[in-house]
């Protein structure tokens, strides 16, 4: 049964790397070469898989070509390691599913969903996209993201949707963290966080997994934080998170894509780059306290 898809562990919502090329949008081409390496490190470094063409894979200024390559390099270089859940966020319920069917098509293990984009959804819209997508037969991990969306995917509403037979987790990305527990009070759905800078906070409280984005930069610790609080050594556990959270913080900001492509090239271990239009460069301040807040984490991580 789809309903016992494990979602445990830290599955990282993947930075899509580009190169210069004067033929391709904004002057930009994908780079699957680099995209692949990065996917290949986070599995080195004990991830449980990755995600890609989430918001954070800038997916909504790739051509439809881009994106289906997208999933099936990511497809191709986890392999059996790990998971492939791949972004399939839609206007509407026919593009989402348009995008699942191709990620079927293509290998990926589950789908990470948003309620409709753009559009201000209605209680009965989201339902009804949910349960198109149910009918692609893929796990389906719910994306609750209010702040960008202004769809509020409740507590009550998770418990409805959750009857649907292929719904198994929500990223919950409302940043309350009262909210693990209320919903895991309603159903048996799998809670897993989605704000970095809580991701301490969810795990203690019963969260399963992490669906992450600055993980991207700091894969080993991420990982180490996760399996620190599965064990129940929380003291250790916060130790290292405060060292990172300052940083992380920046997950939940308007410029989290630029920040954690920095944040990656800042430690030297993999490629972030440049992004593609809409988003430009950081600020010169932005950018300087991105680098001092990187700076903060590898400082402590070198002190260990």
């Amino acid at each position: 049964m789809t309903k016992k898809f494990d979602l445990g562990g830290v599955i990282v919502a993947t930075t899509l790397a580009f190169k210069e090329d004067a033929h391709a949008p904004a002057g930009l081409a994908v780079d699957y070469d680099r995209f692949a390496a990065h996917c290949d490190f986070l599995m080195n470094n004990g991830c449980r898989g990755v995600g890609p063409n989430g918001s954070l894979g800038e997916y909504s200024s790739l051509t439809d070509e881009e994106r289906r390559r997208v999933i099936q390099v990511a497809v191709e270089t986890v392999g059996d390691r790990g998971l492939v859940v791949a972004g399939v966020h839609g206007v509407g319920w026919h593009q989402a599913v348009k995008w699942a069917e191709l990620a079927k098509q293509d290998g990926a293990d589950g789908v990470l969903a948003l309620p409709p984009t753009i559009y201000r959804a209605n209680r009965s819209e989201v339902i009804e996209h949910f349960t198109r997508l149910n009918d692609v037969g893929l796990p389906i991990m719910m994306y609750n993201n209010p702040i960008d969306t202004k769809v509020d995917l409740t507590p009550d509403l998770i418990a409805e949707l959750f009857q649907l037979e292929n719904i198994v987790a929500v990223k919950e990305f409302s940043t309350d963290v009262r909210r693990v527990l209320e919903i895991q009070e309603l159903c048996d759905i799998q809670v897993v966080a989605g704000a970095d800078d809580l991701l301490f906070e969810s795990l203690v409280v019963g969260a399963v997994g992490w669906f992450a984005g600055y993980p991207n930069a700091f894969p080993k610790q991420a990982v180490e934080i996760y399996d620190l609080v599965q064990a129940g050594k929380i003291a250790e556990a916060r130790e290292l998170y405060k060292y990172l959270v300052a940083v992380f913080r920046w997950d939940t900001k308007t410029e989290f894509v630029q920040a954690i492509k920095l944040s990656i090239d800042l430690t030297g271990q993999s490629y972030g780059g440049r992004t593609r239009p809409p988003r430009g460069p950081l600020s010169a301040g932005h950018e300087q306290q991105v680098r001092r807040d990187t700076k903060r984490a590898l400082d402590y991580i070198a002190s260990r």
